[in-house]
């Protein structure tokens, strides 16, 4: 077979793929006593985000969310009309939690209530639990693989061909950073870039599965949508 044979079987092989499209949910509430409720502008990003594929003409066959109150939300906020459906391999680690078996459920002030100091050390902290170094967390650092695997396996097991799922930034970055086999620290340097409702797109076909764009958020590429753009 020719290159040129090579090419257009290769460009045929990839239209035929499938599309996996995993967004991080909306702006959550920082600092509050439920965090798990998105904020407005929260819900402002989810709806930017769905009129923007709606827009491109992008619309799912098949949505998945996690079972967390701001994934399921910006799903809604979007206003996608396939039935939704659940996975719970979607949901976050609980980052509350590993802050309290970090510090022996004393927890500092300053962490609790700045940003800046609060993810440096959640950053810190999910590095010593990637090692097992925090002691009797509620999820284990292989037990979250496991289920984020698990879960996209779910997402992917379909005949759909546009699959929107709504997750977590730690969920996303573990899920790029298994497909780049990358080394296990560099899912917390793919989480904490992760913009609330950026998209992630993979393609897959079979047991192929390949990133094909990380954290784009074309919803914003205006004046009025880069008043949306947030990290937390």
């Amino acid at each position: 077979m020719s290159i040129s044979q090579r090419a257009k079987s290769w460009r045929r092989n990839f239209r035929n793929l499938a599309e996996l499209l995993v967004i991080r949910h909306g702006q959550a509430s920082f600092g509050a006593v439920d965090y798990d409720v998105l904020s407005d502008l929260g819900r402002a990003q989810a709806r930017a985000a769905g009129a923007w594929l709606r827009g491109m003409g992008w619309t799912p066959d098949r949505v998945v969310t996690g079972t967390l109150n701001r994934q399921i939300d910006t799903a809604t906020e979007m206003g996608f009309v396939p039935e939704r459906e659940e996975h719970a391999g979607l949901n976050e680690y609980d980052f509350g939690d590993l802050l309290d078996a970090r510090f022996k459920g004393d927890i500092p002030d300053i962490v609790k209530g700045d940003r800046k100091v609060h993810f440096r050390t959640l950053r810190e902290t999910v590095f010593a639990w990637q090692k097992d170094e925090i002691e009797n967390p509620s999820e284990t650092w292989g037990q979250f693989v496991d289920r984020v695997e698990a879960a996209r396996a779910f997402a992917v097991d379909t005949d759909a061909k546009r699959v929107l799922v709504i997750s977590s930034g730690g969920v996303i970055g573990q899920m790029t950073a298994a497909s780049l086999h990358a080394p296990a620290q560099h899912m917390m340097n793919l989480n904490l870039q992760i913009k609330n409702a950026a998209m992630t797109r993979f393609m897959f076909s079979g047991s192929l599965f390949s990133l094909n764009e990380f954290n784009a958020t074309p919803h914003y590429a205006t004046p009025d949508g880069a008043a949306l753009m947030s990290y937390s």
